[in-house]
């Protein structure tokens, strides 16, 4: 969430800010602003809403500097207004912070009580009044920043502009990204490598607790205990080709789309296909001994947990357990020694989950990451790496990182086994050629594109939906819900087919549409029964199902979605596909924003 650029530079900067801006909108925000410094004064610009109102303020009004930093927020403290927006400004500096300041209460009291006058409601302007403070009384930037870091408690990125100091920004981090860029005669802060790439390729990611001096001439950086560091400068890779959404009406629809080529992609990296077998990154420990799993994620990244434990126990018989980032910590867990602790994420920056991951490796546990961005945080603190290849995800609502997690998530699942002694050699290969099957059956399922945007309208008036599904199917219930809400805003919820009557069936009548995901199987028959219960009280059934099951079940449904018939394990990814394409027309038959869906923001690096 919340996107940071600062550039010290040769030639003005604003229209290069704002660009570094616009290639951070995937992460979501509700109010831009950029900082210049002109002739040592602070030239400030906020506008709430989409990056366009600030680029009509900045037409008007425009920033002219060679020095400046800039931001997205996604509101925490306070509403999205211009008078919350990044930068907050003294009349000393200006400040930009992506994070939470979780002891600002205090600090805003205690500089309150000092004659301080605030202008806004957010946590973050304490800080910029903490620095500003000591710059005033006659401290150097940098003695003032390092006497400030230590009394701010919550995670923080932080880029630093000062009026008297034209050609240099201080950055710092704790729990948020921040990198910094190496240009000709230019240097850069940034949330991501993505943001600074029309600008350079060589890039350092700060470490946990660092703190950066940047000029013209490069970066000073300091550790948390304030000495001086050297940080491998590495090539980002991030492509400096503006993403752009081709012929799709979206970015979401576009990465929908593109899900049968990443998962080409990611599966490549796990399969040994001269002879058919699933391969790992390399790493130092010995997986046979893992007696546990504890897997941990968020959000759409969660979901696919659900799915790899159902994997886990059938096909490796090994135990494992699932937890919400956001829970994991405070109810104490038990961790074993012996332990295998799985995080899943899209950008390995999630706040939740990266304290969670710390908290396992502080506990003994080997730790695996399976994340889309493998510079992260997170990857960087992993025993096994386990990168996706989904490439830039803009969409907020996740797609092609979800199937590209299950991906990965399947071949680990099917290495595990082998390594437990739990699937034969005949087993495994008939796994790998089922896993390479998944790029044409994710073709065959997007197929239905025009049938499924043909139904939207059924779906598009209702106030509350239904998802159901079995076993493995169940997380695709719930992340089918999700999806539905996120982007559409319809009050949806997903549940275990079996547990409708203890509950949800209450909910049940001609105005709720109930999701039936549901491929032929052993458990199917149990599922055409949960629909009966639906039918008998008047509830309107879309099922999702292979042509079999719709055979069997389909009569008397308001519609039907045929997927192909395809093996258990690579199913999750095939029918990830119609629930994602229902949700999107869904919304966009309701005229929301797809892409960037209210009060959502992509990478959540609060707690």
């Amino acid at each position: 969430m919340c996107g940071i650029i600062g550039i010290v530079g040769r030639d003005q900067v604003a229209e290069r800010l704002v660009d570094g801006l616009r290639r951070m909108e995937y992460r979501g925000y509700d109010s831009a602003g950029i900082c210049t410094i002109f002739e040592n004064e602070l030239i400030r610009r906020r506008a709430p809403g989409k990056l366009f109102n600030l680029v009509t303020e900045l037409a008007r009004d425009p920033a002219p500097g060679t020095t400046g930093i800039a931001h997205t927020r996604w509101a925490t403290h306070g509403a999205p207004t211009a008078a919350n927006a990044h930068p907050h400004a003294t009349s000393e500096l200006a400040l930009v912070h992506n994070g939470i300041i979780e002891n600002f209460k205090p600090l805003r009291e205690a500089l309150t009580a000092r004659g301080r006058k605030f202008e806004s409601d957010t946590d973050t302007e304490v800080v910029a009044h903490l620095v500003s403070e000591l710059v005033e009384a006659g401290a150097e930037p940098a003695d003032a920043v390092r006497q400030v870091l230590p009394q701010l408690r919550g995670a923080f990125a932080l880029a630093i502009a000062f009026r008297r100091y034209p050609d240099m920004l201080i950055g710092a981090r704790l729990g948020s990204p921040l990198v910094v860029g190496y240009g000709d005669g230019e240097t850069y802060l940034g949330s991501d490598a993505l943001a600074l790439a029309p600008l350079t390729q060589k890039i350092t990611y700060l470490e946990e607790g660092d703190w950066v001096i940047v000029t013209r001439e490069g970066a000073q950086i300091f550790d948390a205990d304030n000495r001086e560091v050297t940080r491998e400068i590495t090539t980002s890779g991030a492509s400096a080709v503006a993403i752009e959404k081709g012929p799709y009406r979206h970015f979401m629809q576009k990465e929908i789309f593109e899900q049968p080529t990443v998962v080409a992609q990611t599966l490549r990296s796990y399969i040994r296909q001269v002879d058919q077998t699933v391969a790992l990154p390399q790493f130092d420990f010995d997986l046979s001994s893992i007696n546990r799993v504890t897997i941990v994620a968020c959000g759409t990244s969660y979901y696919a947990g659900m799915v790899a434990k159902y994997w886990f126990e059938q096909f490796a018989r090994l135990p494992a357990d699932i937890d919400f980032a956001s829970e994991f910590r405070y109810r104490e867990p038990v961790l074993e020694p012996g332990g295998l602790a799985l995080f899943i994420s899209q950008s390995g920056e999630t706040a939740d989950t990266l304290a969670a991951l710390k908290h396992c490796k502080a506990n003994g546990q080997t730790i695996a990451v399976v994340v889309n961005v493998p510079t992260s945080s997170m990857a960087r603190e992993a025993d096994l790496l386990l990168p996706t290849h989904a490439g830039p995800e803009i969409g907020v609502a996740s797609t092609k990182a979800f199937t590209c997690q299950l991906a990965v998530l399947a071949a680990l699942a099917a290495h595990l086994a082998v390594k437990r002694g739990k699937m034969s050699r005949a087993e495994e290969t008939d796994i790998v050629s089922q896993l390479l099957e998944v790029p044409a059956t994710l073709n065959a399922a997007l197929a239905h594109d025009d049938e499924i945007a043909a139904m939207a309208h059924l779906i598009a008036p209702a106030r509350d939906v239904l998802y159901l599904g079995r076993g493995q199917d169940y997380p695709l219930a719930l992340e089918g819900a999700l999806k539905l809400k996120e982007i559409s805003y319809i009050h949806a919820e997903g549940y275990a087919s079996g547990e409708m009557k203890h509950g949800p069936i209450a909910l049940i009548d001609e105005a709720v549409p109930v999701i039936v995901i549901a491929p032929s199987g052993p458990l199917f028959e149990k599922t055409v029964s949960n629909m009966q219960e639906v039918r008998a009280r008047g509830g309107k059934i879309v099922l999702i199902s292979d042509a079999a099951g719709i055979a069997e079940a389909g009569e008397g449904c308001m519609a039907t979605i045929e997927m192909p018939s395809v093996h258990p394990l690579i199913a999750p990814l095939v029918y990830a596909v119609p629930v994602q394409l229902l949700a999107y027309h869904v919304a966009v038959a309701k005229g929301t924003d797809v892409d960037q869906p209210r009060n959502l923001a992509k990478s959540v690096t609060v707690e």
